[in-house]
């Protein structure tokens, strides 16, 4: 221990972060009648699930029952041990899959948590047994801000990726209509704009919209529920060390505080849940393939540093994956904090990505954490040429879809769009050999990709890659594109190109824990007191990504199991003495 730590509280229970895994841990520590502190390095609360999609997988959820889903535990086991393999323990596979619902019914019914199923998002591979068409992502519906009263000012704000015109609080579902242009669409952006417009209550306060929407909508509602519930929240805390006992139980944390370091004691355990370690810039060189950048990632700068990592190693911590990441490309984009995370775009009709010898190199729907996996496996084969890939799209794509930064030019005509934006976000030439020269890339082998991409979209069947094949490509295709909604000519000038870096939304390796979400040393044994949690822990879905919300559904539900374990020694100790 620091020498100059002073002694302050004593709580059954530390809780190191504020993402939606840490404060779920949280509110069950609350609700199980323990004490509890949340610790928050930052200035804001909600960390990077606060900018994420909100999300949750959770396969056999009693939101889909109610609506006459089909799924069970047994299919999704398939589907998990199909696609995780022997990477992860499956008693840890099991303990999730068993306590997700139950970790969701219970916040349901006795938070503010407001979730609805996504009974049409699919789970991401569909090629494996057991994946389901929809039904196991859950979604936040939108959550009126005001509950939080003066803490909203201290909520992570939303990325603009994830509002409406970078301000408008919109559903997934609501995001999904106007993205694969269904019925009603147009229809649907105008209401949205109006009721943000005519808030004039709000506005005369601030641009921000009162409602938050996924991620936002997540940890606003989790916040609310622990000031209901009086559970403390303090920020700008940086934590640095843990404490142990001369039993090697964890026993309290150091952290800092008003510029001085505070010993903190816990009666029962420390929950870390406080990120990854994308963030530092020494340990991604460390662990992570190369090339990679600090600045390549789509998490807010200076929060993950890998602080619980290191601690956890300190007191001989076991760690695994560290060589992987929750890939997403990513979009710098001049004057933002950080980058900005390509999802569902790839899908659109029309656009293609290619590396600097002009060729396709994946199919451009896929899942983005296999987006960056292929980058980086593609970049060793070329070497070094497709670590930044680009992004390639014409008029006509320009005019209906938005990819990235840019609105479609029926919204944002390229006369509207910042002048330093070219150039460093887009590229823009008459010709196809002129775009490759303005970005490098070999003009003979892009058009030739050109050509044959077109030929696909004409017949519908993409002969190299299979884009659009299933019903995951297609979730987020234009339902009006046929044959294929995924795939569309690339014929009208004038091009562009966008720049695609190797990024993340987060580091998926870290500490090693059992079935229990508690730490474990390299020969199993467990470091009592001690439970990981979210990106600081290796991932229980090992170096895939399931479906929508596999980051987020194992926080929330490790934190439910940790605490339970937690609850459970509180209750023997009183039995034994």
């Amino acid at each position: 221990m620091t020498s100059q730590a002073k002694v302050t509280d004593t709580y059954d229970v530390v809780v190191v972060g504020s993402g939606a895994g840490a404060l779920t841990a949280a509110i069950f520590a609350a609700d199980r009648g323990m004490s509890v502190l949340i610790v928050e390095k930052s200035d804001k609360y909600g960390g990077t699930s606060a900018l994420s999609g909100g999300g949750i997988w959770v396969p056999n959820n009693h939101y889909f029952k109610a609506k006459g889903g089909q799924d069970s535990f047994e299919q999704a086991l398939t589907y998990l041990k199909a696609s995780v393999g022997d990477q992860v323990d499956e008693a840890r596979l099991r303990a999730y899959l068993d306590n997700a619902p139950k970790m969701m019914q219970y916040l349901q019914e006795n938070t503010r948590l407001n979730y609805t199923v996504a009974e049409r998002y699919p789970d991401y591979y569909q090629h494996l047994p057991g994946a389901a068409p929809g039904g196991r992502t859950l979604d936040p519906e939108l959550f009126d801000t005001t509950a939080l009263g003066e803490e909203v000012e201290n909520l992570q704000p939303a990325s603009p990726t994830t509002l409406l015109m970078g301000k408008i609080a919109w559903t997934a579902r609501h995001a999904h209509k106007a993205m694969a242009r269904e019925r009603g669409w147009r229809l649907l952006l105008v209401w949205l704009m109006l009721r943000y417009k005519l808030d004039f209550k709000q506005r005369r306060k601030t641009r921000r919209d009162r409602r938050a929407a996924l991620g936002n909508a997540l940890i606003a509602s989790l916040r609310a529920s622990l000031m209901d519930r009086n559970v403390p929240l303090w920020l700008n805390t940086d934590f640095s060390e843990l404490v142990q006992n001369d039993e090697g139980r964890v026993t309290g944390l150091i952290v800092k505080r008003n510029g001085q370091e505070q010993l903190i004691n816990v009666r029962q355990g420390v929950i870390l849940g406080s990120g990854g370690f994308e963030q530092n810039q020494a340990l991604r060189d460390r662990y992570l393939p190369k090339p990679t950048r600090v600045e390549w990632s789509a998490t807010p700068p200076g929060r993950n540093t890998g602080a619980a990592l290191e601690a956890g190693q300190a007191i001989g911590a076991a760690t695994a994956m560290l060589d992987w990441a929750w890939w997403a490309p990513t979009i710098s984009v001049p004057k933002e904090e950080k980058a900005r995370g390509v999802f569902a775009e790839r899908a659109f009709p029309g656009a293609i990505v290619v590396n600097g010898e002009g060729k396709r190199f994946v199919n451009e729907a896929v899942g983005y954490l296999e987006f960056v996996d292929e980058m980086y496996r593609d970049n060793i084969k070329t070497n070094g040429k497709t670590v930044p890939a680009w992004v390639i799209f014409d008029a006509h794509f320009r005019f209906n879809y938005a990819m990235g930064p840019l609105m479609p030019a029926q919204v944002m005509p390229d006369s509207r769009m910042p002048k330093s934006w070219h150039k460093s976000v887009y590229w823009k030439a008459d010709s196809l050999e002129a775009l490759a020269a303005e970005i490098g890339v070999d003009a003979k082998g892009l058009k030739h990709t050109v050509e044959r991409v077109n030929g696909f979209a004409a017949t519908g069947n993409d002969e190299d890659f299979q884009r659009g094949g299933n019903v995951f490509d297609r979730y987020y295709g234009d339902s009006n594109v046929k044959p294929n909604p995924c795939l569309a000519p690339i014929k009208k000038g004038p091009f562009y190109a966008m720049r695609l870096d190797a990024g993340d939304i987060g580091t998926k390796g870290g500490l090693l824990t059992n079935e229990k979400g508690c730490v474990v040393r390299e020969d199993g044994r467990e470091i009592k007191g001690l439970y990981a949690i979210g990106n600081c822990s290796a991932s229980v879905m090992g170096t895939v990504y399931p479906g929508a919300g596999a980051t987020l559904g194992p926080a929330m539900t490790f934190a439910y199991i940790a605490i339970n374990d937690l609850a459970q020694q509180k209750a023997d100790q009183k039995v034994s003495a």
